[in-house]
């Protein structure tokens, strides 16, 4: 989101800030013409003919003729981002694999590598020096230069700096990631919690668009959550947030890592449905998937089946919604392969039980259409976060 430049800001600060607000438009939205800019942003012609222009002259925009054409006279011209005009690096560190790619002005992505993490190439050190050399190799390949990073972490990460305080299914302790790769690559580096940064990317870019309040609950190894609270992304102290798969929801039930017992992830997380599916804990995540989309087409088997693990689903969101009062929750990772008729269901049984919910006329419950690249995004939207008005 943008802000709206207090009274007595300086010339510059306004010039500044208008610049940044429409360089956002353009990276977010897409192309425009010069008069919708005016409008949206609520800038007279002369501003925006002037920030447009200064813009194309130093290549971060082109102003072209539409493809479509309508009505006589001059057509107006199309403003488009340059995406080689600013690039950043995206990093998403999974548990058994890391995804990166360079992405441009306007969100395209330039270029992209991955590997698989097993022993030894889990460790801190080795993802780290795997992440430079590839993103070098990458920039190279390309002819760009990149100006910022974001990265998506699965664990508890410190915004300021991005010192990644816990990450336990990928053994990491006390690793000072943001500062280890901004002293590599001379950028600025911006860290997150992996599903904070999924909710930023279904916020700009996914179904949370529009939302001004939104969470984002996705089910991989562990539960986690990230909330979008008046448009914006919620970090609480030291950006640590986010936590919502350890959030207690049986205390009789099994053991936690964390030392807790009964958190949301031990009933509603990958072993849990393995549990539920009669699977061997462990099996490989596409035989997960498999099963999930086999109990598409078998409703009554999917309603024996996964009972349980609805009813710990259901009980989970409804806290979710009291808490939060989103208008809007969306489902990731694993839970997009849930039977959509049980996806309905626990939505309808939230709206039931949830007082916030009823209140606020419903609280809307929808998968993820993003696919695997949702967190590689919101981690490319985090770094250019924080350079846009330098562009």
């Amino acid at each position: 989101m943008t802000s709206t430049p207090t009274a007595g800001a300086r010339p510059d600060e306004v010039r500044r800030h208008n610049r940044t607000a429409l360089l956002r438009r353009l990276h977010i939205e897409g192309p425009t013409t010069r008069a919708a800019l005016a409008t949206e942003l609520g800038l007279n012609r002369s501003t925006i003919k002037a920030l447009v222009d200064g813009l194309a002259e130093t290549g971060v925009v082109e102003e072209r003729v539409p493809r479509a054409r309508s009505g006589a006279g001059r057509p107006s011209l199309l403003v488009l981002p340059q995406p080689l005009a600013a690039v950043v690096l995206a990093v998403d560190i999974r548990v058994e694999q890391v995804a990166m790619a360079l992405v441009g002005l306007g969100g395209e992505m330039l270029g992209r590598n991955s590997w698989n993490l097993r022993g030894k190439a889990r460790e801190p050190d080795e993802v780290i020096t795997h992440i430079i050399e590839s993103m070098r190799v990458l920039a190279d390949e390309l002819g760009v230069r990149t100006i910022a990073a974001g990265v998506s972490v699965p664990g508890v990460v410190r915004r300021s700096d991005g010192f990644v305080h816990e990450a336990p299914n990928l053994q990491w302790t006390g690793v000072p990631l943001g500062d280890r790769l901004g002293a590599a690559l001379g950028i600025p580096i911006r860290v997150g919690n992996d599903a904070e940064i999924a909710a930023l990317a279904e916020h700009l870019r996914g179904v949370a668009r529009g939302s001004l309040d939104a969470v984002y609950v996705s089910a991989d190894i562990g539960v986690g959550g990230g909330v979008i609270s008046d448009g914006a992304t919620l970090s609480g102290t030291a950006g640590y947030v986010g936590e919502l798969g350890h959030m207690v929801v049986n205390p009789t039930g099994r053991h936690c890592y964390c030392g807790s017992r009964g958190c949301w992830e031990t009933e509603v997380g990958e072993v849990a449905l393995c549990r539920a599916l009669d699977l061997p804990e462990g099996s490989p995540r596409g035989a997960v998937v498999a099963e999930l989309r086999a109990l598409s087409a078998a409703p009554a088997e999917a309603e024996r089946k996964l009972a349980e693990f609805s009813e710990w689903l259901v009980l989970g969101l409804v806290n979710v919604v009291n808490a939060f009062s989103p208008e809007l929750v969306v489902l990731g990772d694993l839970f997009t392969s849930l039977p959509v008729p049980l996806v309905k269901r626990v939505g309808d049984e939230v709206g039931r039980r949830s007082l916030v919910s009823r209140a606020i006329g419903g609280t809307r419950i929808l998968a993820s259409t993003m696919g695997a690249d949702c967190k590689l995004i919101g981690a490319a939207e985090l770094a250019f976060e924080a350079v846009l008005g330098a562009v």
